[in-house]
């Protein structure tokens, strides 16, 4: 009788805090924000959106839960002017970084860094905290070093843990990350994960020598539950930029012996660089299923905190799928049979998946056809937040997210422009799609054109039977295009002459 009525009074206890807990909850409380930023995820890589051979159960209950976009884009098809323009709502016409520009080298010793942000720059995070958001990041900045005017605690991020540097990010197993400027030591030895391997000779000692005992991965979740708790209170934003699934291929053993024995596969002994592996196909497979896993972790995190219904959660990628460091996304399709992968302007480099969940206000298993892009998140998120939206390139996803489709801001086209690999434009209106290529090479390329309701795989080149639609993109792109700030960037209005005249 006694240890019954403890145990009611406990449970009373309990009941009672949980419901001061939430009297103290202010009325009208901005919902927290979490974006999960894939690294090279192609958009067929995850089983909402097709992926017959990777196991991503935690993401297909996300999009079960949520919304699923399904004609959604990166701004561009590489890591550091993705993630810039994902971060200021600007497009490749107007982005102050547009390619990758590296400093510094691999070695520790070395580490320099992208190209960084300018000072006072107007970023998501910047926005959200002069709002009343508590603000972190936690994953791949690749933004500009903390010693730069790119430091994200610069930026508006009140809280930083992970790589400054993508060129570091190549190694799973690191001997440091950073967090809030101070370097934090890992146990890892130094690892040059770009030497090859001699096929002839190489054994599994050889092949191990790419592993190391502390995984970035598992820090980064760590430290991103910190993060939750500590600020469980709201109103929060938390942007997750893990560096899963780009190369080198290196995931936990027992992540990549789930896998071992499905495929037939042959070891990657680094000849397209990034680190060898015995077994790559399955730990390719092991690094997407251990990507899903942490997102799994966050959302029971999320759940454990009592906020599920007052955070809206965000799942995306910066570009497409990898074509190097023993990869293979033919084998995966992991451009769901679309052409391009990373660094195409082609559906494949740039098509992404985005989902997005939020209890009670996102309908559970909805998906969107809405024509839309990752710079369009400054103004969602502006609007989410419930604040004026600054000047950006893009329009807000909240009345589509919630059902108001009808409140959606119209607009004619997507506009994207990436200087690297040889110069490219593209421009999305409706079902058509036009894309120019070898820029660089020749400013007077001519415009290729898909229709992409027929055509999604960008096959049949359409141009010459549209000519009036050509010239409507030629004065898209002349409306569009502000010049860039460096020579290595400009190549449609450009006053320099070529290096070396």
């Amino acid at each position: 009788m006694k240890h019954w009525i403890c145990t009611s009074l406990l449970l009373l206890g309990v009941f009672s805090q949980e419901v001061a807990a939430q009297r103290k909850k202010p009325a009208g409380k901005k919902p927290n924000i979490i974006l999960i930023y894939a690294d090279d995820l192609g958009v067929g890589e995850v089983g909402a959106y097709g992926q017959q051979k990777i196991k991503t159960p935690h993401l297909d209950r996300l999009a079960a839960q949520g919304m699923k976009f399904n004609r959604f884009y990166t701004s561009t098809p590489v890591c550091a002017p993705a993630r810039c323009m994902l971060m200021t709502g600007r497009h490749g016409g107007h982005s102050y970084i547009r390619g990758n520009y590296e400093m510094g080298g691999f070695a520790d010793s070395l580490e320099g860094g992208q190209m960084p942000l300018p000072e006072n720059t107007l970023t998501v995070a910047r926005m959200l905290r002069q709002a009343g958001y508590k603000t972190g990041a936690v994953g791949k900045w690749g933004l500009g070093m903390h010693t730069t005017t790119g430091d994200p605690n610069k930026q508006g991020f009140d809280y930083f843990y992970g790589y400054y540097d993508q060129k570091q990010s190549h190694n799973f197993y690191p001997t440091h990350l950073w967090e809030n400027g101070q370097w934090d030591s890992l146990t890892n030895p130094p690892i040059y994960v770009h030497k090859a391997l001699n096929p002839a000779a190489a054994t599994d000692e050889d092949f191990n020598q790419f592993k190391g005992k502390e995984y970035a991965i598992d820090k980064m979740t760590g430290k991103a539950l910190d993060f939750i708790h500590q600020n469980a209170s709201g109103p929060f934003f938390l942007y997750l930029p893990f560096t899963l699934p780009h190369v080198s291929l290196q995931a936990p053993d027992s992540a990549v012996q789930a896998y071992v024995g499905q495929f037939n596969e042959k070891p990657y002994y680094g000849n397209s660089g990034y680190a060898s592996a015995k077994y790559p196909l399955s730990t390719y497979a092991a690094m997407i299923t251990y990507l899903d896993t942490q997102v799994g972790i966050i959302l029971e995190a999320i759940k454990k905190q009592g906020i599920d219904g007052e955070t809206i959660i965000l799942f995306s990628s910066d570009n497409g799928a990898t074509f190097n460091g023993g990869v293979q996304p033919a084998f995966f399709n992991s451009a769901a049979g679309l052409r391009g992968l990373k660094m195409d302007l082609y559906e494949g480099g740039i098509r992404e998946p985005l989902i997005v969940r939020w209890p009670g206000k996102i309908p559970a298993g909805s998906t969107s056809s809405l024509i839309s892009v990752q710079y369009d998140l400054l103004a969602t998120f502006a609007d989410i937040a419930g604040i004026p939206v600054p000047e950006n390139d893009g329009i807000s996803l909240l009345p589509e997210m919630t059902g108001k489709s009808s409140k959606t801001a119209s607009r004619e086209y997507l506009y994207f422009e990436y200087p690297e690999k040889g110069g490219q434009l593209a421009i999305r209106m409706g079902k058509w799609k036009a894309v120019k290529t070898g820029l660089k090479q020749d400013p007077q390329k001519q415009w290729e054109l898909y229709d992409l309701d027929t055509d999604p795989a960008e096959q049949r080149d359409l141009a010459a039977q549209h000519p009036a639609l050509l010239t409507r993109f030629d004065a898209i792109v002349k409306k569009e295009h502000r010049p860039a700030h460096i020579r290595e960037w400009e190549m449609l209005d450009v006053k320099w002459p070529k290096e070396g005249k």
